[in-house]
This record gives structure tokens, sequence and C-alpha cells, in this order.
């Protein structure tokens, strides 16, 4: 018991001794979206350059609906403007489907109408 108590002074001042160290904030990384594959953020040219010409183009209040259809599924990319007006349309949010209106894998969609 003596010893400890003879310890006690030396380990409370090797705990302070350091101060405080700075805190390293994470890497900043930007995770894709789990079930959105690489839509996300695209202007609308750069989905018709994936997918071609889409079968129905509607513009809902401020943004636009692009939809792109094949055998197997249907795409629904919906574009808004960024927060200031100013600059293209860019996908906010994606659906798939299939034809009967069931939900079907969103990168498997992707895939199927990129002809992969």
């Amino acid at each position: 018991m003596r010893r400890l108590l003879a310890l006690a002074p030396a380990l409370l001042v090797a705990a302070c001794g350091g101060g405080p160290r700075p805190v390293q904030p994470p890497p900043a990384t930007t995770p894709l979206p789990a079930e959105r594959g690489d839509l996300i953020g695209l202007t609308p040219a750069e989905l018709v350059q994936r997918f071609g010409t889409p079968a129905l183009q509607i513009r809902e209040g401020q943004g636009t609906k692009l939809q792109f259809r094949g055998t197997r599924c249907v795409l629904d990319a919906y574009l808004y403007p960024p927060a200031g007006g100013q600059g293209a349309e860019r996908v906010a949010h994606v659906d798939t489907r299939v034809s009967s209106g069931a939900d079907i894998d969103q990168r498997a969609c992707i895939a199927s109408l990129q002809g992969a």
C-alpha cells in the first residue's frame, strides 16, 4: 500500500504532462450513394450520353423528370437547379422500377440501361 501511495504523485504528474492534443478531423470522403450508382449530380446532357434520349421529359415545378426505359426496367431521374438558381440542373434523386411498378435494384437497372 505504501508503494502505491508513493507512486501516486508521479502518476498524476505524468498524466498531466503532455497537455491537450489537437483533435484531428477524419479525412474527407464523398461516399457513393449505395442505391443510386453514380447518377447523383449529373446534368441532363450527361444522362443522355449514358442512356440515350429520354423516353419522357416532364417539367415539375422547379425541377425536371427524365425517364429512361429499357427491356428490364424504368429509371426516373429528378433534376433540380442549384440553390442559387444559376447553372445547369443536376440529378438530385433517382427511382427505378420494373414495368409493373415493383421496385428493382437500382444498380442492376442502371447497368441494364447502359447495356452492361
